[in-house]
């Protein structure tokens, strides 16, 4: 039978898609899914598109896959030795590969968690730099957001204005709000109105 199946293989920031063409024999061609499938599980998350490719490219051999499965045994004395199976996908070391995008994205996850770029209204930030221990405006903060049960907290976020680093104006409409953060990188920038956790005087935060 006629068929068509692929791998994939991720390389950071370079993709190879791999192929293998029929006409397949049942066996062989059970044979061919399996070792390509098995490869990709491994081979392939490496890199942000790989993450979204290889799904798809797995997706994409279950059609070829259930036509393969319709197909008789070889004929005992057929010319060609059909290629040996080998175990099923589920049985092999390389199943665990269908951990790496979980543990990637939950890395990613504790990674951005922290980032005040990422924060909204209601979350609570600690600035580490020693100047908001003083009470002064800060040109370099070191802000991450941290749970506001957290003793570290020093201020709980009241709003977030994006696509401006005006404080000043932005924070005057939240009268509870005594201090902001304000963030500017290239295009991307925004500012955290907020209100003190612990007792200070007024802090400005301007990266």
């Amino acid at each position: 039978m006629d068929a068509t199946i692929r791998g994939h293989q991720g390389f950071i920031v370079v993709l190879r898609y791999l192929k293998r063409r029929g006409p397949f024999c049942r066996t062989c061609g059970i044979a061919t899914h399996r070792e390509m499938t098995s490869d990709s599980l491994w081979q392939g998350w490496w890199g942000i598109p790989s993450m979204i490719v290889n799904p798809i490219v797995m997706l994409l051999n279950i059609p070829q896959r259930l036509k393969i499965n319709k197909l008789a045994e070889p004929l005992p004395g057929a010319p060609g030795t059909p290629m040996d199976t080998g175990k099923p996908v589920y049985l092999r070391p390389t199943v665990v590969g269908l951990l790496i995008p979980v543990v990637l994205i939950a890395l990613l996850f504790a990674l951005l968690k922290d980032d005040p770029e990422f924060a909204k209204a209601g979350e609570c930030i600690h600035n580490s730099s020693p100047l908001a221990m003083a009470g002064l405006n800060d040109n370099n903060p070191d802000v991450k957001v941290v749970p506001c049960s957290d003793p570290q907290a020093d201020a709980r976020i009241v709003a977030r204005a994006d696509d401006t680093t005006d404080g000043e104006t932005e924070c005057r409409k939240y009268p509870e709000a005594d201090s902001y953060f304000t963030y500017k990188r290239r295009s991307d920038k925004y500012v955290l109105c907020l209100t003190s956790l612990k007792p200070r005087p007024k802090l400005t935060l301007t990266p």
